[in-house]
């Protein structure tokens, strides 16, 4: 009996000089986990295995082995079972757990097992095993952890007796972990339940937890308000959620949705500008960190709606968000620039060779990259920087121009079986739109440089590309993909431009011509109707002429839009018609 109450003191000791040592690991915590578990389980030192296999299991899950932890916490239950005599028959944790909780109600084991149940209850919330949480929690058992039990542990914390095995952290502090981290994971998933979800986020926001996870809430709570159509109260959330914890970078990337949502295109930029700004800073996408700093919260913040409502774009891709919307809602100067800063960090990244391929998945392809600058360019009347931008499209993209393209019906492609081949022309048509519209810029670019020559000549040169798209058995009337709609701008666009080209050089029957073949491409076109209005005017075609202008009166030069690419638009960079100087003709021409 002496010998076997000097090895317990022995195992005590070295527990408490593991536990209160710098450097924790799980190995030297099983090693003697195994010797415990090698001799038969009895009561007089269930209490030191209890208290080992928890500080070996904490070890476990701070390294991400949850697998081992939830093993090893079965056994220990199992161990108990045999102590009391118990078997319920089932190597289920929960079954298992429930029975041990009850054998050693009343005992001086009940708060060990607690603290093991603890782990186990973490455990399950690390593998979105949320059912046997909610288990749990419908016997209250986690208020019970939080609870008058743990007031044994103050009072043992108090003692200090040196026979007394040391735990690696306190089960208070992980209770309180655990609490806040499962009503964040469980708001996650609820979001769509509405005020109920709300009223437990609004509970969890109020307990004792790390600024970054009481911002989680908040952050939970504005989602769940965006999913009942409540946008100004989700802004208010989202903007509780940046006061709390300045680093949550997803509330304000939540907020810009919402921007978005209202058409609030002014506080969207803002709102990408500043995300764009923090994503630069260190650290700020970092989950936030324990008090203890031994287990983190993104240990148990794994499941896939949380990752979803948590995760934000690249800030190489807010960047482009930014300056693409910059340059719709007519702030050109700040689009120019940051699609300037977009691709010189580009060019930057990839000629050192780090993070490049990760961050430039989510953005488009480098040629529409180009296209997109090269169109804000343009606009901000910078022609020359828009042609050498050009330049590089055609360079690239020149030489792997198939000699035509063929596009078939979709349904006698899928019944004819032809992937490979659908893929191929796919992509050749990517590319020949992309140089087409590089040649349809340069146009723009001589036609603000007022040379018509070599506007016509780059016109053309788009021309030539996209008639070499054929179409077979194909319903033009049927609805279209993004690629042949931008296929029927460029060739509208191009068109007209040539035709618009023609007219300053009073060559008036091929403008003429041009610019009706625009208006059939393009029907919503708007200058190449003014300007077919014009030439006619000119040939002495005036009452033609009047009918035409009268048409267009109403239909002002749209707006640019997100749906389609931003070159595959009317960007009002060449000569525009005065739109007094066509009325004062009107008038001098008379009732007609």
């Amino acid at each position: 009996m002496i010998q076997s109450t000097s090895l317990l003191e022995s195992w005590t000791q070295e527990n408490n000089q593991l536990a209160s040592g710098c450097k924790l690991s799980s190995h030297v915590f099983l090693l003697l986990c195994l010797s415990l578990s090698g001799i038969p389980p009895h009561l007089d030192r269930a209490q030191l295995e209890l208290s080992v296999v928890y500080n070996t299991c904490v070890c476990f899950t701070a390294q991400s082995q949850f697998d081992e932890a939830e093993l090893l916490l079965t056994q220990t239950a199992q161990r108990l079972l045999q102590i009391a005599g118990d078997d319920p028959g089932t190597s289920d944790p929960s079954v298992l757990w429930r029975t041990a909780l009850k054998s050693v109600t009343g005992t001086a084991l009940h708060r060990r097992v607690l603290s093991l149940l603890c782990l186990q209850w973490g455990v399950w919330l690390a593998k979105s095993r949320l059912t046997a949480v909610q288990d749990f929690q419908e016997v209250s058992l986690l208020e019970a952890q939080s609870g008058a039990v743990w007031n044994d542990c103050r009072a043992e914390t108090k003692e200090k007796i040196s026979n007394i095995p040391i735990l690696v952290l306190d089960p208070r502090r992980l209770v309180d972990l655990l609490k806040i981290c499962t009503a964040i994971v469980q708001g996650a998933e609820r979001l769509t339940e509405g005020w109920s979800v709300l009223s437990a986020l609004q509970a969890a926001s109020a307990s004792p937890a790390p600024r970054a996870l009481i911002a989680y809430t908040h952050l939970l709570s504005g989602s769940c308000l965006a999913h009942m159509n409540r946008p100004q109260m989700a802004l208010q959330c989202y903007r509780k959620a940046l006061e709390t914890d300045p680093r949550c970078v997803c509330a304000l990337y939540q907020s810009a949705l919402i921007y978005s949502r209202l058409e609030n295109s002014q506080a969207e930029i803002q709102a990408l500008r500043i995300l764009h700004s923090m994503l630069l800073l260190p650290s700020t996408t970092e989950p936030a960190m324990a008090a203890d700093r031994l287990l983190s919260p993104s240990l148990f913040l794994c499941s896939q709606s949380l990752s979803s409502l948590l995760s934000v774009p690249s800030a190489l891709s807010v960047l482009h968000s930014l300056a693409l919307k910059c340059v719709i809602h007519s702030r050109v100067s700040e689009g120019v620039e940051c699609y300037l800063d977009l691709l010189a960090a580009l060019q930057s990244e990839d000629q050192h060779g780090v993070r490049v391929h990760a961050a430039v998945s989510t953005l488009p392809k480098l040629p529409r990259l180009y296209l997109e600058a090269g169109a804000a360019l343009l606009m901000a009347r910078r022609p020359a920087d828009c042609m050498a931008l050009c330049d590089e499209v055609i360079g690239s993209t020149l030489d792997l121009l198939p000699e035509k393209v063929l596009l078939e019906d979709p349904v006698a492609r899928r019944v004819a079986g032809s992937g490979e081949v659908t893929e191929e022309a796919e992509n050749g048509l990517v590319r020949l739109l992309w140089t087409a519209a590089a040649y349809l810029l340069q146009g723009h670019c001589y036609s603000q440089l007022k040379d018509w020559k070599q506007a016509v000549t780059h016109y053309t040169r788009c021309i030539n590309l996209l008639v070499k798209v054929h179409y077979k058995d194909t319903d033009k009337d049927a609805e279209q993909g993004v690629d042949l709609c931008v296929l029927q701008r460029l060739k509208g666009l191009s068109l007209a431009g040539r035709g618009i080209s023609f007219a300053q050089i009073d060559r008036l029957r091929e403008a003429l011509r041009d610019l009706q073949l625009s208006r059939q491409a393009h029907p919503e076109g708007v200058s190449a109707r003014r300007w077919y209005g014009e030439v006619l005017w000119r040939l002495d075609r005036k009452q033609e002429a009047a009918a035409c202008w009268e048409q267009t009166w109403s239909n002002p030069i749209p707006s640019l839009s997100e749906a389609l690419p931003v070159y595959a638009q009317e960007l009002q960079s060449g000569p525009l018609l005065d739109s007094a100087e066509l009325r004062q003709k009107l008038q001098e021409l008379g009732p007609t």
